[in-house]
């Protein structure tokens, strides 16, 4: 039996909660701190900020789990459940606090939008430095580079500098640079969320390929029909904790009931990825909670959020529904397919979006939910945040429509005719 590509033992990673790292290299910078911490020692709050200082939070802790060569392990878990950070202690982007991860090979990895990239170069030059970070000689490289630059689809920009980039040009040149060279280990984040659908298909068969011929493949995804279709493993995070370890049906199974309690706010789902705007709150219809109910057949959603701006800018909230393994079913974007949303001045915002649903199924359902600006940058977004459960349409015999059943999600309105 070969020896695993990964192996982990009680892996953990704690961080400080409130640290501050004071790294003064010079005294222009030191005599700043010195004179800040001699105010807070006058004022009483040294002690206070120490006690703060010292509140530690865990990550994750006590994971462990052997992934052999060529197998495509799935890493599922609600946002905060410790899934990037194993990731990165994995890629040896950032060092545990206790237990040990053992990898043997080359290891490729797209944990987010950029990574690895450096903004100043091309995006020809980023290609050769990935390749040569991975201890890939520039022959070797040179002999990928057409089907790198051929899967990206961003050839008419290879020899322009990555800043200027859109998010989604970022994934493709990342995503074909990870897959096409010379790795022995692939881990893959939730960036294939960032690409259009055409893409996203594109990459599952190159990650299927990739496993194939023997590369060991770590997947994180929230679209459990992507962790369904590549994984035969997964494993659940929860609260930084490894719960459930097995084929990747029974962790779906596992995950998706571990998610029926509810009580949280759809806001602690979120992730900010502009720091000028900050959220106060996110409500549907009128609720802040991560479970929605809709009572008739004919059901609506109106979607609420307040928050500051830190700048001026356009922002308006998409909304999209899927099924419970993430397949995608409708989008309510209004500044795709109405007139692009008005700029808000800096401070305080309020918006809104109504979403009138077709009638539907009986059964469960989730929403993802997003502050953008539409087609252009997205602020923060909400990946399988809010559960919508529905009630179905009553049928002429007293039954119910059920999306489990095959019935679809939406009942389509229909007139018969008597035949002549």
């Amino acid at each position: 039996m070969s020896e695993p590509s990964i192996r982990v033992r009680e892996l953990g990673k704690r961080y400080r909660i409130g640290a501050q790292v004071n790294n003064y290299r010079t005294l222009r910078d030191a005599i700043p701190g010195g004179l800040s911490r001699l105010v807070r020692s006058f004022a009483g709050r040294a002690d206070r900020d120490a006690r703060r200082a010292s509140r530690w939070i865990w990550a994750i802790r006590d994971v462990g789990f052997d992934l052999e060569p060529g197998k495509t392990l799935g890493i599922i878990g609600r946002n905060g459940s410790g899934k990037s950070t194993l990731l990165k202690l994995l890629s040896r982007i950032t060092r545990p606090t206790e237990g040990w991860a053992e990898v043997r090979g080359r290891v490729g990895s797209l944990l987010e939008v950029g990574t690895g990239f450096h903004v100043e170069l091309t995006g020809r030059e980023n290609i050769y430095l990935a390749g040569a970070i991975l201890g890939m000689t520039r022959a070797e490289i040179s002999r990928r580079f057409d089907e790198i630059v051929a899967f990206s689809e961003v050839g008419r920009f290879l020899d322009t500098q990555v800043k200027h980039y859109s998010s989604g040009m970022f994934v493709r040149l990342g995503f074909a640079v990870a897959a096409h060279l010379e790795t022995e280990i692939l881990i893959v984040d939730e960036v294939l969320a960032v690409g259009d659908a055409g893409f996203q298909r594109k990459c599952l068969g190159k990650l299927k390929d990739a496993a194939e011929t023997g590369c060991t493949v770590l997947f994180v995804s929230h679209n459990m029909a992507f962790v369904r279709q590549l994984c035969t493993r997964a494993l659940v995070l929860h609260e930084g904790r490894l719960v459930h370890a097995g084929n990747a049906g029974e962790c779906i199974d596992a995950y998706l009931n571990l998610n029926r309690g509810g009580g949280a706010r759809i806001i602690d789902h979120g992730r900010q990825l502009d720091p000028s705007v900050a959220l106060a709150a996110i409500r549907v219809n009128q609720g802040e909670s991560d479970e929605v109910h809709l009572a008739g057949p004919d059901g609506a959603l109106e979607v609420e959020a307040e928050g500051t701006l830190g700048r001026p800018a356009k922002v308006a909230i998409e909304v999209r529904l899927a099924d419970v393994e993430g397949v995608p079913l409708a989008i309510a974007s209004p500044g795709h397919y109405e007139s692009s949303p008005e700029v808000v001045g800096a401070g305080p915002f309020r918006i809104r979006v109504g979403v009138r649903l077709p009638r539907m199924t009986k059964g469960e359902y989730m929403l993802s939910l997003a502050i953008t600006d539409a087609g252009r940058v997205k602020y923060w977004e909400f990946p399988a945040a809010v559960r919508l459960s529905t009630e179905g349409v009553p049928t002429v015999t007293g039954g119910v429509m059920e999306y489990r059943q095959g019935a679809g999600a939406f009942v389509l309105p229909s007139k018969g005719t008597p035949s002549e």
